[in-house]
């Protein structure tokens, strides 16, 4: 394992410190349950939403990369 540093703000720090506290760990511990139950959750599957909504073929709108899926939006000038 590598050490590594983070910047927390006091309540950041005070919250860490008492989840340690709480679950009797210490609080790398709780980053690191942190960070694997993140990765867990994965991120969203955005296809439902766009289902028909992006037509590149072969391609679909989990693999678009945000900014392309976001361009022209809050564009009214088409109106």
């Amino acid at each position: 394992m590598r050490k590594t540093s983070v910047y927390l703000d006091d309540e950041d720090r005070a919250r860490l410190a008492r989840l340690a506290k709480v679950r009797g760990k210490t609080q790398a511990e709780i980053f690191r349950e942190g960070l694997q139950a993140l990765e867990r959750e994965g991120r969203p599957d955005r296809d439902f939403a766009m289902a028909g909504a992006v037509s590149v073929p072969g391609i679909s709108a989990r693999e678009m990369p945000d900014e392309e899926l976001l361009k022209g939006f809050g564009d009214d000038s088409h109106r």
